[in-house]
């Protein structure tokens, strides 16, 4: 088995809709960290599990230095996010979204 990882640095805002009055509620920003794990038993014909750059392009072009509440359509919380992330990706069977410093979400295929 053979597994590669991107980690990346994603900067982006987003306001969160939940059931309770919170200050997330408002429109803010984060330097996300996200990294993406990938994995196969074969390599393709590149020799490759995942380009790297490929993953970059997929999250990044998509997310960074965006309003995440425009392009994603769910509530952007950082959980929500990792399992988009895991989804865009066909090789992807884990997602670490972190937030912040002391807040991360993953999220793992069965």
């Amino acid at each position: 088995m053979y597994t590669v990882i991107k980690r990346m640095e994603v900067s982006a805002a987003h306001s969160l809709r939940l059931s309770y009055p919170s200050k997330c509620e408002n429109l803010h920003g984060h330097n996300w960290i996200i990294t993406v794990y990938c994995r196969s038993r074969e390599l393709n014909a590149d020799g490759m599990v995942e380009d790297f750059s490929h993953i970059k392009e997929v999250v990044k072009g998509c997310l960074d230095h965006k309003n995440l509440n425009e392009v994603l359509p769910f509530n952007p919380t950082a959980e929500n996010i990792a399992r988009w992330v895991c989804e865009q990706i066909p090789t992807c069977f884990k997602v670490q979204v972190q937030e912040s410093e002391s807040n991360i979400a993953v999220y793992e295929k069965d």
